[in-house]
């Protein structure tokens, strides 16, 4: 078994204002793809913020619900493009046979 973490393609995104967050970690700790982390620098508050790391986000919003400074974190779901149904996959505009 390999400890290497397979990435796949981000569903959501999340953004973290930093003038709200207190650095307190749940959101890290509750995140199930991992893709939370405190930054390195200090906010004014003179703790380290969480930070998205830019992948690997799912969208789920458990670190939303688990934030106790409202408006600290948001979560956004990603919306995915569509391919048209084509001939080989038997969509609408199939050619006819």
């Amino acid at each position: 078994m390999s400890s290497e973490k397979i990435s796949k393609p981000a569903r959501g995104k999340v953004t973290i204002d930093v003038e709200e967050c207190k650095g307190c970690g749940l959101c890290i700790e509750s995140c199930p793809p991992k893709c939370l982390e405190l930054a390195p620098e200090l906010s004014h508050y003179g703790v380290h913020p969480a930070r998205y790391t830019g992948e690997d986000c799912t969208g789920c919003g458990i670190c939303f619900y688990c934030c106790p400074e409202p408006g600290a974190i948001r979560v956004y779901r990603l919306a995915h493009a569509t391919v048209p149904p084509t001939a080989a996959t038997g969509g609408e505009h199939a050619a006819a046979v």
